[in-house]
């Protein structure tokens, strides 16, 4: 008999249902504190996971109490939210996407491992894979952006990032996907509101995600806490049962949001706290995080007969078997047992830096107002967001503190210290405050260029976070002008540097910027990566993984939208547009400028047809016509202009980076396999439909900007 065999042969109930406990912790000077309970319960076997604490210290002593002074002995799983680094703090992930580069997520996501472990942690909750084409919604700045294909390439890298090849290792974490699933196409943008989209969206949008974190091995899967068209995803046995487990082999653990079994009540599905726990647990959920249904409901719905034993068992089985591939049970404290050398801290700081270089977004830049000149002899930094420290380091922060982060005033005196920099804030980032408006003004006299810092704070962004009017809060808006007006009168270059979780609505600041930068949170070493940008020592190369609309109005706005019967014609009002806005967005998916100029050359394909079963290499030709190198990068698009089904107007099918010098000129070949061309039919199966495929390629989602040529799928 193996040892999980013999453990469920000797448990009792309430260690069974203790095992799929999960519960919140802290710790004091006084020592542990189990949210909700004591450390009593981990002693008798009645929790058997936690979150929330962090430091080798408090988890061995946790481990201490469940292994050393517990019946059974049985390891604690223990996690933590580590979303874009743990002291570390990276790019957020909307972020990090715009670094279009999959070894760079794959190894962000390896580091947060190997510094959460050693923290002795075994388990992450992450990546969030959730495709969100709603900058309301508050949570877009934990995923990747607008669009499916590039979801799927993320969630494989996080997901090798995160539990590397040796899941027992004493480095890796367990990784968890969320939300399962359609969290993000809330009403309204609302966190937490209802979902109601149809079965197309959902397999072609919102599932492939979570199917290729599932293929490369995601040993656990979050469901997200709103409905479906009327059902709970913590209870939604067709897709968490009948999809996730049965149709695609998923056999890792089902973990609950917080508290999300007790809210099935209050969605109106479960009539009390056993009726929730026992629906949650026929869907297939292992472990119930703080609501603490399954021990106070199971037992009550055991003796109604609306669970059973052998669903308990079962999950059970799942929980301990995931602690074994952790290796807890052969080692327990093996994670934190090794302190990290001295100079890791230093590498990887170092490698925030260059990754949050590299995921910032050069929106505009008219008349070369950057990179700054060399001949400057002094800056105004102004706005609310210049020198806030704190904000840097975006929503989920995770172990990491605040003056660990670099701010951006910190950032440019490091970098340029023969120049002059000044500092005046203008206003808070919210409120009604505008008395400090006139000091920023003054702090612009002389200056020979203007960084004008302003967006979001952190906690605007992430969880609970929606926004119906996503642009400037509070007074910004004012201070901007102020301060436009001030440079346009003496002829000072404006450069806008936008902080934010999602795309900002910000038309007029776009208009009146010479230079506009996507800065959205980028970690512990932000203002040090903006400086390395704004002074030219890294040519920007980010590109943004979702549209920023023109208006609130447009939303959802997204390069993979359909064709309509009535594309929009200025000549005849009957056709599908806005009055007051264009239909296109202020930038699309993709957008991001450099230093260089770069121009496409030429498309070409290696073959004029294709079969299924086939790949075909695209090759796209540039030259940098610049006087400055940039990377560019070249995303691959397909249109099916005549299916059973409207395809979509583009569908990323891949994208490739090139480096070239000034004058340079180079080639990048991307392959196109046939299975992409495969899409879902009428009856939503797989087809390969024979035809006519437009084939298309350029630096971003704009079709203006696009070579194309046609292929033939036989």
């Amino acid at each position: 008999m193996g040892r999980i065999d013999k453990l469920i042969g000797e448990m009792t109930l309430a260690e069974k249902l203790g095992q799929l406990t999960m519960t919140a912790s802290s710790y004091t000077v006084t020592g542990p504190v189990i949210a909700g309970d004591s450390t009593d319960a981990i002693r008798a076997g009645t929790i058997g996971n936690l979150l929330n604490m962090v430091g080798p210290g408090p988890v061995h002593e946790m481990q201490r109490l469940a292994v050393e002074e517990s019946r059974l002995g049985i390891p604690l799983l223990i996690g933590l939210d580590i979303i874009h680094g743990h002291s570390t703090l990276f790019p957020i992930p909307l972020a990090e996407a715009a670094v279009f580069d999959p070894a760079t997520w794959t190894l962000t996501a390896r580091e947060a491992a190997r510094e959460g472990a050693a923290d002795g942690l075994a388990m992450t909750f992450a990546p969030m894979l959730d495709v969100s084409r709603d900058p309301r919604w508050g949570r877009t700045a934990e995923g990747s952006g607008e669009d499916p294909w590039l979801a799927t390439l993320i969630a494989r890298s996080k997901v090798l990032g995160f539990q590397g090849e040796d899941l027992a290792a004493a480095d890796t974490l367990a990784a968890c996907a969320k939300h399962f699933c359609a969290y993000s196409p809330v009403a309204g943008g609302r966190e937490y509101a209802s979902v109601d989209i149809s079965e197309r969206t959902l397999r072609e949008v919102h599932l492939p995600a979570f199917e290729a974190a599932v293929r490369a091995g995601v040993v656990s899967v979050m469901p997200a806490f709103t409905d479906l068209a009327g059902l709970p995803m913590t209870c939604h046995t067709g897709l968490l049962r009948d999809y996730l487990r049965g149709q695609l082999g998923f056999e890792g653990v089902i973990v609950s949001d917080y508290n999300a079994i007790a809210e099935l009540i209050k969605h109106g599905v479960a009539e009390d706290l056993a009726d929730a726990a026992a629906r949650a647990l026929s869907a297939g959920v292992d472990i119930d995080m703080m609501s603490d249904a399954y021990r106070r409901g199971l037992p009550v719905a055991l003796e109604r007969g609306t669970a059973s034993l052998a669903q308990i068992d079962t999950a059970v089985r799942r929980v301990l078997t995931l602690k074994e591939r952790l290796g807890l049970f052969d080692d327990p404290y093996r994670r934190g047992s090794t302190p990290e050398a001295a100079g890791t801290t230093a590498q990887r700081r170092a490698l925030a830096r260059s990754v949050a270089a590299r995921s910032i977004v050069l929106l505009k830049n008219d008349g070369a107002a950057l990179p700054l000149a060399a001949a400057l002899r002094n800056i105004a930094v102004v706005g609310p967001l210049a020198a806030a420290t704190g904000e840097m380091r975006g929503p989920w922060w995770a172990a990491g503190t605040e003056e660990m982060n670099v701010n951006v005033v910190d950032g440019l005196r490091a970098a340029l210290p023969g120049v002059e920099i000044r500092h005046a804030a203008g206003t808070t980032i919210e409120g009604d405050d505008r008395s400090g408006i006139a000091a920023a003004v003054a702090a612009c006299e002389g200056a020979g260029a203007i960084v004008l810092c302003l967006g979001e704070a952190a906690v605007m962004s992430g969880e609970a976070a929606s926004r119906a009017d996503p642009g400037l809060p509070g007074q910004q808006r004012a201070l901007a002008e102020a301060v436009a007006a001030h440079a346009r009168a003496h002829r000072v270059p404006l450069i806008g540097v936008l902080f934010s979780g999602r795309p900002l609505v910000i038309p007029w600041l776009a208009e009146q910027s010479d230079a506009l930068v996507a800065a959205w949170f980028l970690g512990c070493e932000a203002g040090n990566a903006l400086a390395d940008v704004l002074t030219g020592t890294v040519s920007p190369s980010g590109r943004t993984p979702m549209s920023w609309p023109r208006s609130v109005g447009q939303v959802p706005v997204f390069f993979g939208q359909r064709p309509t019967g009535r594309p929009a014609d200025p000549k005849d009002k009957f056709t599908s547009k806005y009055l007051d806005v264009a239909n296109d967005p202020l930038y699309p998916f993709g957008h991001g400028l450099t230093y260089g100029q770069v121009t496409i050359d030429k498309l070409g394909v290696s073959a004029a047809t294709i079969q299924p079963g086939q790949t075909i290499t695209v090759s796209v030709a540039l030259t940098n016509i610049g006087r400055r190198a940039a990377e560019e990068t070249v995303f691959l698009f397909t249109r099916d202009k005549v299916a059973s089904v409207a395809r979509p107007l583009l569908e990323l099918r891949g994208f490739a980076k090139i480096t070239l010098a000034p004058g340079a000129s180079g080639v990048v070949h991307l392959p196109l396999s046939a299975n992409d061309l495969r899409f879902l039919g009428p009856d939503l199966e797989p087809v390969f439909e024979p035809g006519e495929v437009e084939v298309l390629a350029g630096p971003c989602a704009d079709r203006a900007q696009l070579l194309a040529t046609t292929i033939v799928l036989e």
